[in-house]
């Protein structure tokens, strides 16, 4: 393990070294046929978040993205030599290279915004991954077909078949998988209130002025809840209950994902 972290903080180093090459690569699933609820939501944190850093990247979907990535997961970037995958990864190598969102917060204000990434990252990403491959009709009728439409037969039956068991794998062990769907809603409902309270009477999470990460990826995974259609309808409806936070999606994709006539 003390290798491995070595190695990271010298990538990390190396990295920031370097000069910005643009526009930045994006990896990802096809959002049409493939993407699955959380994978796009990840997707869409990442995205933000390099928006609100004002740096150009491209998005590159490629049908194996997963299998891409350095660490198994989408999405990850490429940014000269350096492929970097995930969210918190993604956001500590921007800010090794000198773009930071939260470089002006203190202490205790950055202590909190790192205790509610850490909260949207324990519910609202193994609510999802629930969701998607342990909720029975969602599995049968939206995972399995969108996750193996990419692959011939057989194949696409082992990859959703391995895909399934290494997510319930990992959610036994983090004590999800034993969980009701109601028991599930009722974790996203608490987490939700939570970061409702904190946005309360501000434009974004730490102030008025502008988003940091905290912003991104609460946006990224809330308007995926939002927008995307499953057999049970109630992790969008929960997610409808909070007008603060639908709100904030609605600032940060008319700020940040506004299409123009050119585009």
């Amino acid at each position: 393990m003390p290798d491995v972290l070595l190695s990271d903080t010298i990538a990390m180093e190396l990295g920031a070294q370097e000069p910005w090459p643009q526009p930045i690569k994006l990896y990802q699933p096809y959002e049409v046929e493939q993407i699955l609820l959380p994978d796009n939501a990840n997707c869409l944190a990442v995205q933000a978040y390099l928006k609100m850093c004002g740096l150009e990247f491209q998005i590159e979907p490629r049908s194996n993205a997963e299998y891409m990535s350095p660490s198994g997961r989408v999405p990850f970037i490429q940014c000269g030599a350096f492929l970097v995958s995930e969210f918190d990864p993604i956001v500590s190598f921007i800010s090794s290279k000198g773009s930071s969102l939260s470089g002006e917060l203190g202490a205790t204000d950055k202590a909190d915004m790192r205790a509610y990434i850490s909260l949207v990252n324990n519910v609202l990403v193994n609510a999802e991954q629930y969701v998607c491959w342990v909720d029975q009709a969602t599995l049968i009728s939206v995972t399995k077909p969108r996750h193996g439409s990419v692959y011939p037969w057989p194949l696409n039956h082992l990859l959703n078949w391995q895909k399934q068991n290494q997510i319930t794998k990992k959610l036994n062990v983090l004590g999800w998988y034993n969980k009701s769907l109601d028991e599930v809603f009722g974790e996203v409902k608490n987490c939700c209130t939570a970061l409702a309270e904190r946005l309360e009477g501000k434009t974004y999470f730490f102030g008025d002025d502008s988003p940091n990460e905290l912003d991104a990826l609460a946006f990224g995974h809330i308007f995926t809840i939002l927008t995307t259609p499953l057999p049970n309808n109630s992790l969008a409806n929960i997610v409808k209950s909070y007008p603060t936070l639908v709100n904030l999606c609605k600032r940060i994709e008319a700020r940040y994902f506004q299409r123009t006539e050119d585009d």
